[in-house]
């Protein structure tokens, strides 16, 4: 049975919110936001930067085809890499790792390495762009991003199973407690040329919500209701 303030459970098969193109990909995939078009917006949520990992895709879908009309607050995207989505590449079709594409300071031409899921060897080589921003998923995000001005944003990736939050911010600490996930400042890695690299030089605060490596149903139960609360703005008092 859904929450009074939730769609009901037998609704919830489709999206009822309308999508907003803010661009195209590389492919010429839409690129699609669901809420408000124009800033300011206390948040920005968003999934599959990397498109091998749609599980954040499915767990913010689930939450937004939760929310009632007219009671989407904060916008959200379910796929920033839509191409890597549909080919199930880390990378954009150009090959590119687009969380390292990003105009910030420490943007790197170097090639950038990673591991599979479940690995833990990174020797699997993707390109960070021919410059900066030179990809059009990277290109469009900038935009929208500028164009929303969001207080914060929020963007969703697997599996490390933790809350990376740099500022260690009421909101970080406030998903931690919510998922019981660890609050950390960083992943443990370089992260050069990254959507995170870029927000900080914005003076913009991110949350990098990594999803754990548990069975969908799980993440689904743990996580879509903290997901819910961050569409609606139902979070009150904890962003800041």
């Amino acid at each position: 049975m859904s929450a009074p303030d939730q769609v009901a459970r037998a609704r919830k098969g489709v999206l009822r919110h309308p999508a907003r193109r803010y661009g195209a990909s590389e492919l010429g995939v839409p690129l699609e936001c669901f809420g408000p078009e124009e800033g300011p917006v206390d948040l920005l949520v968003m999934a599959s930067m990397h498109g091998d990992e749609c599980d954040s895709t499915v767990a913010l879908s689930e939450a937004l085809r939760l929310v009632p009309e007219g009671r989407l607050a904060n916008p959200a995207i379910l796929s920033v890499n839509p191409d890597g989505v549909l080919r199930g590449t880390r990378c954009n079709a150009n090959g590119v790792d687009l969380n390292r594409n990003w105009p910030a300071s420490n943007w790197s031409p170097e090639p950038v390495r990673y591991k599979d899921h479940g690995k833990t060897e990174r020797d699997i080589v993707l390109g960070t762009g021919s410059s900066a921003g030179s990809e059009a998923e990277t290109r469009h995000l900038l935009a929208l991003v500028e164009r929303l001005r969001p207080r914060a944003i929020v963007s969703l990736h697997t599996p490390l199973g933790c809350i990376d939050d740099p500022d260690d911010s009421l909101l970080g600490r406030w998903i931690a407690a919510e998922t019981g996930l660890p609050l950390v400042p960083d992943v443990g890695y370089a992260t050069p040329g990254s959507f995170g690299s870029w927000c900080a030089e914005q003076h913009i605060p991110i949350i990098t919500w990594e999803l754990p490596a548990e069975p969908l149903p799980a993440v689904i139960d743990s996580h879509v209701p903290v997901l819910f609360r961050l569409l609606t703005g139902s979070f009150a008092g904890e962003l800041g």
